[in-house]
């Protein structure tokens, strides 16, 4: 095979992939295809020439890391030369643990037992010093009362002031009634605790601040609280509550690219700082005293900047002699940090995957399927590349849950979502669209594959032993399959999908329609 043969089989990689051809996504897919076809390329071996320059206990713990590019090498590098000193770190874990004690002292006396009850546990765990195991599975507790937190009593809650959003008790001291209403101070004290909750429930916890949207919904209400007993009234409640979350959501990941974008700076100048140790505390003496021969009297408004400038000159003076005693002296102390700082990049990647897995399947959730669907369109429209989607259905779901309890049920939604997984390919898509319904977006393939694909994953769940605590669990599965082609758009292949499926349930399940 040439070279020529591996470059067109590489760019059809990316294509099939639906990555952009940029040079590291073409140099992985290159060295992909010139492996698959045994070939020996010098520039795809670069990252293991340089990992066999280094020390036998660097070698060891790149293993663990899985380094494939360069990219990742030098980002590994970097993250053994940015280091902390030990006791700050351990002031700063003090601290993290007393503020995360003082925020659960202040969940422990809100209007909710559920979150009271758990805060009060969790003050106590963190007080006996517990255990990674115990900590994750208090965190898992945490996870599953937000995940699975019912605001429906809210539906009938009624407000009767325009919503300070700031401060909810003032909202509630300045509420008032139309005439001839009813008043809050008559209604039952369960009726006035909906009011407060769903006031706050309307309050971004992380944003900085609210949007006109909510705002006049929460003036609507309080204007006419009858309007909660009107049905209508529960889609704007929702939206609103949604539109609520999506601005906390805004908010952290505007915060985590902020942070990326001052470690990312903070990790140049530590670096450029270290190469040149040797020479940099005479460079700032020069600038300290380039800073002290300035005319003040010609610029009168640099006396403030000039004694700030010259203040932070001197401070770099001594954090440079100290840090460069510190890594001549203290060498072994900063390698032990490395895995520490290595470890909270990982936790802060696993953040960022979060926002687009299942907490349960650890699929792909409904937003992460909704971002892929509208790729494989833009691939679609521009070059032609059919793609199926098969919607999934477990049968009788709820006979499972109702005989065996929801722990029941979640092991085999898990059990499930890795059946999905065997039976897709690398470039497939498979995800948890709702409940018990899941979804797979089969690319370059048309009713036939996906029916195919649909049978075999139908077939595995028939055979497939279910058991929980013992006992075994029949379980089966409905499919409905269409393709892009056959359709005008992508809402309506997907609706095309979903209605085969609901022929397939009607028509005895257990079955592929298409």
């Amino acid at each position: 095979m040439t070279i020529q043969t591996i470059i067109k089989k590489a760019i059809r990689r990316l294509e099939l992939e639906n990555k952009l051809l940029t040079p590291d996504f073409y140099v992985e897919a290159f060295c992909k295809e010139a492996e698959k076809a045994g070939m020996s390329v010098e520039d795809c071996s670069q990252v293991d020439r340089f990992i066999t320059s280094l020390n036998t206990p660097f070698q060891k713990e790149l293993t663990q890391y899985r380094i494939k590019t360069t990219g990742e090498l030098v980002r590994y590098l970097i993250s053994k030369l940015n280091r902390t000193d030990s006791s700050l770190c351990n002031d700063t874990l003090e601290a993290q643990t007393i503020f995360t004690k003082r925020v659960l002292q202040v969940v422990g006396v809100l209007h909710n037992k559920e979150a009271s009850t758990l805060a009060k546990k969790s003050i106590e765990l963190l007080n006996s010093h517990p255990s990674l195991a115990e900590l994750e599975q208090y965190k898992q507790l945490w996870i599953n009362f937000i995940t699975t937190y019912d605001d429906s009593f809210l539906q009938k809650l009624g407000s009767f002031s325009t919503v300070d959003t700031a401060d909810l008790r003032k909202t509630i001291e300045q509420m008032k009634l139309p005439s001839g209403a009813k008043g809050i101070e008559q209604a039952s004290p369960e009726y006035t605790k909906i009011v407060a909750l769903l006031v706050a429930s309307f309050v971004p916890s992380i944003a900085s601040k609210s949007n006109d949207k909510i705002v006049k919904l929460s003036h609507k209400i309080a204007q006419n609280p009858t309007l909660l007993e009107d049905t209508s009234i529960e889609n704007e409640i929702k939206s609103a509550i949604s539109l609520r979350i999506a601005l906390d959501k805004k908010s952290v990941v505007e915060m985590i690219k902020a942070l990326d974008s001052v470690l990312d700076k903070l990790s140049h100048r530590i670096i450029d700082m270290i190469e040149r140790s040797d020479t940099s505390t005479e460079e700032i003496q020069k600038i300290k005293e380039e800073l002290n021969s300035y005319d003040l009297d010609a610029v009168s408004d640099f006396k403030i900047a000039h004694k700030k400038l010259f203040t932070i000159a001197v401070a770099l003076e001594e954090n440079t002699k100290a840090l460069s005693h510190d890594l001549k002296e203290h060498s072994n102390d900063v390698n032990m940090m490395s895995e520490k700082i290595a470890q909270l990049e990982e936790e802060l990647q696993k953040t960022k995957e979060e926002l687009k897995e299942d907490f349960l399947t650890k699929l792909y959730n409904k937003r992460a399927l909704d971002e892929f669907l509208t790729q494989k369109e833009a691939a679609y429209e521009r070059y032609g590349h059919n793609y199926s989607v098969v919607m999934f259905d477990l049968d009788y779901f709820k006979q499972v849950n109702d005989n065996y309890g929801h722990e029941a049920g979640d092991a085999v939604l898990v059990a499930f979502a890795k059946i999905l997984k065997k039976e897709c390919r690398s470039v497939d898509i498979v995800g948890r669209y709702g409940g018990e319904e899941f979804m797979a977006i089969l690319s370059e393939t048309d009713t036939a594959g996906g029916v195919i694909f649909a049978e075999k994953v139908r077939a595995h769940v028939q055979k497939a032993r279910f058991m929980y605590k013992g006992d075994r669990i029949n379980v089966t599965v409905s499919c409905g399959v269409s393709e892009r082609s056959k359709h005008v758009s992508m809402k309506s292949v997907i609706h095309s999908a979903d209605e085969y499926l609901y022929t397939a349930k009607k028509s005895g399940r257990n079955q592929v329609a298409h």
